[in-house]
């Protein structure tokens, strides 16, 4: 049997073969008209063109990188990558476009991750889902004038195209909402130090107490992975203070499981005892026992907005605005709830 190739499309067309390839490139400078009648044919025809050629001749991959934190394994566990994923997926797949999802793993330089996807024509371009202080990564890309795009904030740099909440602000509604409560030993669990999100996230906590005339405490506030084992570990020191507090703010969904497993542990209850809040309103907030209040950072919206502008960046297309803020909300459950 006779395969089909391109110059039979373009035959039955009535346009030339490198017409029949603008419109597999999605060339802007064939009209409407000429590109619903070739691809009608190759339909008809049933054509597919080679994907490999046409990447190679088109010198694209076809492919954009999200870029996670060192632990995939781990990281994957956690919604808010599953959602954020789920909006890039969304916008990636009405491009054509496959998503490559990468990370470092021990003893292994992200920098050389990232080298190994831009040398070796990997990507088109790259999703960042994550930003910490003096961030190499950043740096890099920017250096090499790759294009990226930032779930996050960058403290550095002020030409960084990115798409975050505020971050400050919310923790600051967080806690105090908290405090309207009645509640005034509040302690804050938050993820890695070096975060950019979680700095943020302290800043508004220290604020909100200040600006309710709440003395900060050092032993209050802690530090750990974005895991739900560090939330589990957290809380267990919290609750061998002296003086414990009666509300406890964790960065993360997956961390207040920990946090909540642990209160439950100690047999003391949630909210009577100690209120607990978060951050993403994830399912697993939501069908936690009791459920557990967070603040809905829409992390489908930030997945899918980062992907958009990642083309508009690989298009020509820039926005001007670099650095897009998305809305969050407190959403009240059950382990906030005044009895």
């Amino acid at each position: 049997m006779k395969s089909i190739t391109i110059k039979d499309v373009a035959q039955k067309s009535g346009v030339s073969p490198s017409t029949v390839s603008r419109v597999i490139s999605k060339d802007t400078r064939i009209s409407e008209n000429t590109k619903k009648k070739v691809l009608k044919v190759m339909e008809e025809l049933n054509y597919y063109p080679n994907s490999i050629a046409r990447r190679l001749a088109n010198k694209k991959t076809d492919t954009i990188g999200v870029v996670m934190p060192y632990g995939t394994e781990d990281i994957l566990m956690n919604p808010f990558f599953q959602e954020s994923l789920r909006g890039i997926s969304i916008v990636s797949s009405d491009k054509c476009y496959d998503i490559l999802i990468c990370t470092s793993h021990k003893n292994e330089d992200e920098i050389d991750v990232l080298r190994c996807l831009i040398k070796g024509n990997k990507v088109d371009g790259l999703i960042l889902t994550r930003s910490n202080e003096h961030d190499e990564a950043i740096k890099y890309l920017r250096d090499n004038k790759f294009p990226f795009v930032l779930i996050g904030s960058c403290l550095e740099y002020d030409d960084i195209t990115s798409v975050d909440n505020d971050n400050e602000k919310a923790s600051y509604e967080l806690t105090s909402f908290l405090i309207e409560k009645g509640r005034k030993k509040i302690a804050f669990i938050g993820g890695e130090l070096n975060s950019v999100v979680i700095k943020n996230r302290f800043e508004g906590y220290k604020k909100a107490l200040k600006d309710n005339n709440i003395e900060f405490r050092d032993e209050y506030l802690i530090f750990d992975k974005f895991l739900e084992e560090s939330g589990y570990k957290l809380t267990d020191k919290l609750l061998n203070l002296d003086d414990i507090p009666d509300a406890i703010i964790v960065a993360d969904d997956l961390m207040s499981l920990g946090s909540m497993k642990k209160i439950k542990e100690k047999n003391y209850k949630v909210p009577e005892d100690i209120m607990l809040a978060s951050f993403n309103n994830s399912i697993l907030a939501k069908y936690s026992n009791p459920s557990i209040t967070s603040i809905d950072i829409n992390s489908t919206e930030l997945g899918k907005r980062a992907c958009e502008k990642l083309f508009s960046i690989l298009e020509g297309n820039e926005n001007e605005f670099k650095k897009e803020i998305i809305s969050h909300k407190i959403i009240e459950r059950d382990s906030t709830k005044s009895i």
